[in-house]
């Protein structure tokens, strides 16, 4: 590094701490050498994250949000401004992507046990992450002002008013008006571009306790508590190497597989056959002409599945929302529901192998149920399902500890 720029460097260290930082969270933070596939989806969240609000903040650039110009506006968008129609496909498969990694990531919590001690406050700021995500999510999908955004957010909102003494009070309060109208699109507007900011803080401070608790590895031993010394210092630990550049390096070529098949779904598939954009969603919003099938989009399907599984009771929907939002409060109970010796799949018992395969399973089957019209029998496969999700959860403390677990090895394996 030449004179000026240590100079330089100098000069920013004395006012902002930038060489501290990039030592704790960079070079000299050490990971465990045998993370794996499963280590992506850290990242990739991230850059979908950074997607969304770049293209995000270009679109606000163009879009009115106004129940007489919205609809008019994402059609001015994607016919006339210049890339516009790129930049909204970006933005709609952004978001689907940002679910399916964030789902992976989740998942792969589970696997490595990341979510057991020291990591449970972790969890629970990835779990509040998701809630975030999923209420951004919510308030963006009305803005298009198309049929299916217009009716899914009339179904949705309308939830609230399932709440006993205080429902139609509170429907009104999240609208801000009698129904889904003007004021409800500028209010949801406000929070959607409000909310990615907050998941970035949120990003934030999990990458902090992340790097302040170290990374969980396929082994679920805490590299940090072993052996020290390693080629690049004493005081590291035996079985990690420094994040940079040897996982940064690791990231962007999975950064570079990821966009490649994000950018084929963008240019090839937008809409995925309606599973990302919805046929009806290319028609204007209609209050007086329904949609024949009103389904939210995918990644909400699961617990709408759940909703619908639970039969109303004295004429309301109640119970089914007591399910569906118990189905993601009770992510928060999950380090202290598993009871096993081990922290890893690997080396857990039987119970423990075929209940996370099926919790899986049974996700995305909740995830179709909750795409397909109301039958008697999706009726019942859901409240099925629904069980069987339930069941992984409150069943846990049970097969966590009678199950046989293998012995866990000293050191990380290859």
């Amino acid at each position: 590094m030449s004179a000026e720029k240590t100079e330089n460097l100098s000069w920013i260290d004395k006012r902002f701490p930038l060489t501290e930082t990039w030592k704790a969270h960079f070079s000299d933070y050490y990971a465990p050498k045998n993370l794996n596939f499963w280590s992506f989806f850290g990242s990739l969240a991230i850059l979908t994250l950074v997607i969304q609000i770049v293209s995000g903040i270009w679109l606000a650039m163009s879009y009115k949000p106004s129940a007489a110009e919205a609809f008019a506006s994402v059609e001015y968008i994607m016919r006339d401004v210049e890339w516009g129609w790129l930049i909204r496909y970006i933005h709609s498969t952004g978001a689907s992507a940002f679910f399916i990694v964030i789902y992976l990531h989740m998942f792969r919590a589970l696997l490595w046990g990341s979510y057991r001690k020291p990591r449970e406050l972790l969890w629970i700021i990835g779990v509040v992450i998701y809630l975030a995500m999923m209420a951004t999510a919510f308030f963006g999908y009305l803005l298009p002002w198309g049929q299916m955004s217009f009716w899914g957010a009339q179904v949705i909102v309308n939830l609230f008013a399932a709440v006993p003494v205080i429902g139609d009070d509170l429907a009104v309060w999240v609208r801000g008006d009698y129904v889904i109208s003007d004021t409800t699109l500028n209010r949801f507007f406000a929070f959607h571009f409000l909310l990615p900011f907050v998941l970035a803080a949120l990003v934030f401070l999990h990458i902090v306790a992340l790097h302040h608790v170290g990374s969980n590895n396929p082994d679920g031993i805490e590299i940090k508590a072993g052996p020290k010394g390693n080629r690049w210092s004493d005081t590291a630990p035996a079985d990690g190497i420094p994040f940079h550049p040897y996982f940064t390096v690791k990231d962007l070529v999975g950064m570079v597989v990821f966009l490649a098949l994000f950018s084929v779904v963008v240019f090839y598939a937008p809409t995925l056959g309606g599973l990302f954009i919805e046929a009806p969603n290319f028609q204007p919003a209609n209050p007086f002409q329904t949609p024949e099938h009103i389904a939210p989009v995918w990644y909400f399907t699961p617990y709408y599945a759940m909703l619908r599984a639970v039969p109303p009771m004295y004429g309301s929907q109640f119970p089914g929302v007591v399910v569906m939002f118990l189905a993601i409060l009770i992510l928060f109970a999950l380090p202290w529901l598993d009871r096993s010796k081990v922290k890893s799949m690997r080396y857990k018992g039987v119970f423990s192998k075929f209940m996370l395969g099926m919790f899986a399973v049974t996700f995305v089957v909740l995830a179709w149920l909750g795409l397909q019209p109301s039958t008697p029998l999706y009726t019942l496969m859901a409240q099925i399902f629904t069980a069987l999700y339930f069941a992984f959860f409150l069943l846990m403390p049970i097969y966590t500890s009678i199950e046989k677990t293998k012995p866990v090895p000293e050191r990380v394996t290859s």
